[in-house]
């Protein structure tokens, strides 16, 4: 009778491992998922943004705001950082007006690339985590995957003049 407690004991304890890297490695799994949709959405927001910034550059602000734009809606995504950066900057060079359409535009197109920016950052945080944990390195449970990539921008938040009411 003893030795059947022992076989019990350790066929729970197999159970309970087997149990555990099942959901480890689904985590892991969820965990790229949501970064790689998360990616998709900011590349998304990025490029609303910058079709904003040109629109509003044709009708009001001119060539460098423009130039900018373009920049971003064309470049590869080695370039891609740098390009938002300076996009970024351009935008924060001109006085916006929230009563106007064309700005206002870019305005919450910039402050919904703000909050996907936020969710993408910790997304991918999350999953180097769990991707960083010894159990998962040493069984390599995301070894079908790249590593998540930050994307790494200044904060897009267009601030509004203080002297300029908002609706």
């Amino acid at each position: 009778m003893p030795g059947m407690w022992w076989a019990v004991g350790a066929v729970v304890a197999v159970g309970l491992l087997s149990a555990y890297l099942v959901w480890t490695a689904g985590r892991v799994e969820r965990l790229h998922d949501r970064a790689e949709l998360a990616a998709r959405a900011l590349d998304a927001h990025l490029l609303r943004r910058a079709a904003a910034a040109a629109v509003l550059a044709e009708r009001r602000y001119g060539v460098e705001l423009y130039a900018a734009a373009r920049i971003a809606l064309d470049a590869h995504p080695d370039e891609r950082e740098a390009a938002e950066n300076d996009l970024t900057r351009q935008l924060r060079a001109v006085q916006l007006d929230p009563a106007d359409p064309d700005c206002e535009a870019v305005i919450a197109a910039s402050r919904r690339l703000a909050l996907a920016r936020q969710v993408h950052t910790d997304l991918v945080r999350d999953a180097r985590a769990a991707r960083g944990r010894p159990l998962v390195r040493l069984l390599r449970m995301g070894r079908g995957r790249e590593w998540p990539r930050y994307f790494d921008i200044d904060d897009p938040t267009l601030t509004v003049p203080a002297d300029v009411p908002t609706a």
